[in-house]
């Protein structure tokens, strides 16, 4: 049987490996799902077939037993595959075996998160400290040609592109390419932590969204913000952190910033690479943690986006608010029992980012969370202090004014924070 693809189109067959002696495994079936929409999300793959495969252990050197290996290849024969993407870790020597066996590419999921995450990154620093983890995740395999460093498209060559012959790479050329990545990546970072330090300067509380991929983190910051943030059913739609100042309809101006999806198994070098773009989560004064409520494994989801915030250093005195969101998908009864629920639950709230509902009741919980540590003070300042007085009246903490013979009187409502940075700005 014939089929028709368009150029540059590849056909991938998708396999989740099951080890059934692990206790500890994931839902096979949500485990392919998320490993097909991987897939999907990378540009010019088309998934030809998917099959989730169980294995007592892993076979050293083919990680299937001969019988499967067999049988698998006369599958990918018969769908005139071209790639094999293997849904967790496949060691060099497997990866060599089943390549010759098949005569196809076999991409692991770090290989396949990695293309991902090179083909959105959009700064120069999220595209350097990809091609960083590239770098270090080919060194161990020495199987690859460096393509991305030609490539015709986003992503890292693996998958299509001018590197279709296998050539193993240079291990000595590779450490070279590291040392530049890395004198080029300082260079980035200084330049951002000079605008990190001039946002510090700006003195509004930040609220970062952190939640698994496709949560619909970035609809909702386009609900709440008005941009045009990329915004798709897809897996790691958003990879750079996006940043807009908005006011709350109580006044209260906030930084809003939208990050990286997070997702189980995350290849640690890509936990290290994005260190950076989660930065921003590290210095918030509040952190949503959105969740697709309507996802069969929403609380395995929530676990993991918990775990990766405790192994970046997020600190516990850092107020957290789940939103679930997606209840729009959810039919009447089961909409109406999570939504009582969320009411009765003290830093819960229910909402649907794609039709609004429940945006009001989380704009309140916003506020009530950053003036929990608020505090009202009266300031006199002279007619000689207008520096400071527009500074006051720009952070939004000023509650009322009162002109006097020799100045103003003010009425604050603000945080330590602020008051912090007014004090290190002023003297």
């Amino acid at each position: 049987m014939e089929h028709e693809l368009g150029p540059g189109i590849t056909r991938a067959y998708v396999i989740h490996p099951e080890l059934t002696a692990d206790r500890d495994r994931r839902d096979a079936g949500p485990a392919l799902e998320e490993a097909v929409a991987l897939a999907v999300a990378l540009p010019g793959l088309e998934v030809a077939g998917q099959e989730i495969v169980r294995l007592a252990k892993p076979h050293p050197g083919h990680l299937f037993g001969t019988g499967k290996t067999e049988e698998l290849a006369e599958r990918i024969k018969a769908n005139e595959v071209e790639l094999v993407l293997i849904d967790g870790p496949v060691s060099p020597v497997q990866q060599r075996n089943l390549e010759r066996e098949w005569k196809v590419k076999i991409l692991d999921r770090t290989g396949l998160i990695l293309e991902i995450f090179s083909d959105r990154a959009a700064t120069r620093e999220g595209v350097l400290q990809v091609e960083m983890a590239a770098l270090s995740y080919q060194r161990t395999r020495l199987v690859r040609a460096w393509t991305h460093l030609e490539r015709q498209r986003g992503g890292l060559g693996f998958v299509g592109g001018p590197g279709e012959t296998q050539i193993e790479a240079d291990r000595r050329a590779i450490d070279e390419q590291l040392t530049r990545l890395r004198k080029q990546l300082s260079k980035v970072v200084k330049t951002r932590e000079l605008h990190r330090a001039a946002r510090a300067k700006v003195p509004f509380p930040v609220v970062a969204l952190v939640g698994y991929t496709n949560a619909g983190k970035s609809t909702l910051f386009n609900r709440m913000t008005g941009a045009e943030v990329m915004a798709k059913d897809m897996l790691f739609a958003t990879l750079d952190p996006t940043m807009r100042s908005i006011d709350l309809p109580g006044g209260r101006q906030v930084i809003l910033s939208d990050t990286v999806g997070f997702i189980s198994d995350l290849p640690t070098q890509l936990v290290a690479a994005f260190r950076a773009t989660l930065e921003e989560v590290l210095g918030a004064d509040l952190i949503l943690h959105v969740r697709d409520i309507s996802h069969d494994e929403t609380q395995e989801q929530a676990e993991d986006v918990l775990a990766i915030l405790t192994e970046l250093g997020v600190e516990d005195d850092v107020p957290l608010i789940e939103v679930w969101n997606k209840i729009d998908l959810l039919d009447g009864p089961a909409h109406d029992a999570l939504v009582t629920q969320a009411d009765r639950t003290d830093e819960v709230v229910a909402i649907s980012a794609l039709t609004g509902e429940g945006l009001d009741a989380l704009y309140a919980v916003i506020d009530e969370a950053l003036s929990v540590d608020t505090k009202d003070e009266t300031l006199s300042l002279t007619f000689a202090e207008g520096r400071k007085r527009a500074w006051l009246h720009e952070a939004g903490v000023v509650e009322a004014e009162r002109q006097s013979e020799t100045g103003w009187d003010l009425d604050l409502r603000w945080s330590a924070k602020q008051a912090a940075q007014f004090s290190k700005d002023f003297g």
